[in-house]
Order: structure tokens, then C-alpha cells, then sequence
């Protein structure tokens, strides 16, 4: 199995650039087409936004590519809210070939997308 994980505060936007050059380096090493590794950047970078707006301070992103491509983003920290994150779920849902989605009371807290 390999995998590839990262922490950061959602509070300091500078790790997004980070984020999105380690999902495309690991799209990479699963020989991922570049429009699927640019799909899956969009889809985990706005993962991170839907977290942030439900209240964590902090991200936790675990990429897997023993099987296709697969990123668990869960929140971590802060004062969890409900959020309207509609249109945000909607383009994820149709950029990935599976959504999973878990929720802590009505806020979002856990996004699992595969390719």
C-alpha cells in the first residue's frame, strides 16, 4: 500500500499550492492521465474549503494509490457549524468517480473521493 499524508491549519491558505503539487505528484506514481491528476487537484483542494467553512481549523489529507486514486480529507479542531457547501459538493461529486461524505451533527467533517 502506498500512501502520502499530510497536516496543515486551514487558516494559512500557502499550504493549498503545497496540497495541489503533492496530489499531482502522487496522480503521477499512479500513472493518473493529466486530466484525472488536475480533476483530483480541484476535487481535494476544494474538500479543504468545504472543511474549512464547516469550522475546523486544521486538515488532515491521506492520499492512497494502491488501488486507483484515493484522498480522505477530514477536519480536525475548531467549533464545527453547518454550512451551505451545495454548489462546492456538486462539482467534486462530478469531477470524481466516488464521493463519500461524512458528517459530525450537520457539518461536513470527512470527504473520501476516489478515481
Amino acid at each position: 500500500m502506498k500512501n502520502f499524508c499530510v497536516n496543515f491549519s486551514l487558516q494559512d491558505s500557502e499550504y493549498m499550492t503545497a496540497l495541489r503539487l503533492a496530489v499531482g505528484a502522487v496522480c503521477a506514481l499512479a500513472d493518473v492521465d493529466v486530466d484525472a491528476a488536475e480533476d483530483m487537484k480541484v476535487c481535494v483542494t476544494e474538500s479543504c474549503l468545504i472543511l474549512k467553512s464547516c469550522g475546523f481549523d486544521d486538515v488532515n489529507v491521506a492520499l492512497d494509490i494502491s488501488d486507483g486514486v484515493k484522498a480522505t480529507v477530514e477536519g480536525i479542531g475548531g467549533s464545527l457549524k453547518d454550512s451551505d457547501n451545495e454548489f462546492s459538493l456538486a462539482l467534486v461529486s462530478a469531477l470524481v468517480t466516488n464521493l463519500d461524505i461524512e458528517r459530525q451533527g450537520g457539518a461536513i467533517c470527512k470527504l473520501v473521493l476516489s478515481l
